[in-house]
């Protein structure tokens, strides 16, 4: 069995969050910590849900070459250590929770990397779960949903698409993913 890059990705209030956290409460995947510029929300902790850094630390970072990813997403960075990736990968297959741009980004730096999108069972289930997460404002959820529609234009650049409508059923789907591409001869 090989060691393998899983990219779980999709548009905010997707669930995204919460499909990597459940896959990788086992400890076989591990989560790979991204980096950030944007306050931590409530019970966040630095290192463990991302490495908090201000936009001078990201920047330069970004220049020496030190992402694998990076973006500018709602007036926030959001990067991967290209370093925390090659040494997770050395461990065991690493899991990431990526937006769309993020993931392409990754299959293009690592073209065997497995990319999911976490697809909505429509635009009002993903407005609703992104209200009563209570993390962004009325404008910021109005952001996010202008760019749905762009990002599910992309979904036939990824290896497999995942509706979550039953948390329970979308998990089982990833875990079968996960376990195919893991198993799958190099």
């Amino acid at each position: 069995m090989r060691n393998i890059l899983f990219v779980i990705s999709g548009p905010s209030g997707v669930g995204k969050g919460t499909m990597v956290e459940r896959l990788s409460k086992g400890g076989e995947l591990i989560f790979s910590v991204s980096c950030t510029t944007r306050a931590p929300r409530e019970g966040e902790i630095d290192g463990v849900h991302y490495f908090f850094m201000n936009e001078e630390e990201f920047l330069r970072r970004a220049r020496n070459g030190e992402f694998l990813e990076y973006d500018n997403h709602f007036g926030n960075y959001y990067g991967t250590l290209r370093s925390f990736i090659e040494e997770k990968l050395k461990e065991g297959s690493v899991i990431l929770d990526l937006d769309v741009v993020g993931a392409l980004s990754v299959k293009h730096a690592y073209p065997e990397a497995v990319l999911v999108m976490l697809l909505p069972p429509d635009k009002e289930a993903l407005k609703q779960r992104l209200i009563h997460r209570h993390s962004e404002t009325p404008h910021q959820i109005e952001n996010r949903l202008a760019r749905v529609d762009y990002e599910l234009s992309l979904q036939d650049q990824f290896d497999y698409t995942v509706v979550n409508d039953v948390v329970e059923d979308a998990e089982k789907r990833l875990r079968e993913i996960y376990l195919s591409e893991k198993n799958r001869a190099n």
